[in-house]
């Protein structure tokens, strides 16, 4: 990552949170601790940031606070290819007047260009999901009520009554920030309310993560992986990680990438 970029995450982060820890932005930006201290008092100087102890400060915090993790634009260029295989792959899980459930995010936002030829029923808390299906699909679209939280570009509500308990769905498709033997693991509370009232919705949970999902960790537990009915993967999901999902009775789904794509996929990653 190019130090524009992990620039540019860490000024986000720091608008997102009271303080942004070094170890929070090297989870951001998969830097060293080093680099990133470099980068803070780069940033300090430049009277961008406050540098305090353990990590930086916004120089005028915002009144609203956003959320936890990377922003849409910066994860949506991470592993595009494995991304747009698994979307592919789960959308052949769909029929047409299927009520479905995608959740806001990066791989499923792959999923508007094959479901553009379906007409199925979309319930999304994702803005550029529900605005892509709009104009170029015959989906019916449904949105929850709430607050448009730009950098992950979805709608979210702290209230229970955000239209979604009046949805039913087949599947609901949603990616996380991480997958490990606990189950699924995401890093901002906020999401974590959202995404459980959904999954509540849905008879089956579709889990979309890349490989490389099943090394990352987050201090908050989404939901145990016997709540998953489905993880799709790409091909470089290790024997150990197929196996935990085996013991867990989840069907494991993998799709491949071919050797020019699995280059690009590394080196965006």
């Amino acid at each position: 990552m190019h130090e524009s970029e992990r620039h540019r995450i860490i000024l986000s982060a720091v608008q997102e949170r009271p303080v942004a820890t070094v170890l929070e932005l090297v989870t951001l930006t998969g830097a060293s601790e080093a680099t990133i201290r470099r980068d803070i008092a780069t940033l300090h100087v430049q009277k961008k940031l406050r540098r305090v102890r353990g990590g930086a400060e916004a120089v005028s915090p915002p009144q609203f606070v956003g959320l936890a993790g990377r922003p849409f634009s910066v994860n949506e260029t991470i592993n595009i290819a494995a991304k747009r295989a698994i979307a592919r792959a789960a959308v052949e899980l769909c029929s047409d007047g299927d009520p479905i459930i995608i959740n806001g995010g990066t791989t499923t936002f792959q999923m508007v260009h094959p479901l553009s030829a379906r007409r199925c029923q979309v319930f999304t808390n994702s803005f550029p999901i529900a605005e892509h299906l709009l104009k170029h699909s015959k989906n019916t679209v449904l949105l929850p009520g709430g607050a448009i939280y730009r950098e992950q570009n979805i709608i979210l509500s702290p209230f229970q009554d955000d239209g979604s308990r009046h949805f039913y769905a087949r599947r609901m498709f949603m990616g996380v920030q991480g997958i490990g033997p606990l189950g699924l693991m995401e890093a901002d509370p906020l999401l974590i309310q959202a995404e459980q009232k959904l999954i509540g919705q849905a008879d089956d949970l579709v889990v979309l993560a890349d490989s490389s999902k099943f090394r990352n960790r987050s201090s908050l537990v989404l939901c145990p992986l016997e709540r998953v009915h489905t993880v799709i993967t790409d091909d470089r999901i290790a024997d150990r990680e197929a196996q935990m999902l085996e013991s867990a009775d989840i069907t494991l789904i993998t799709v491949p990438i071919g050797a020019e794509e699995k280059k690009g996929a590394a080196q965006e990653g």
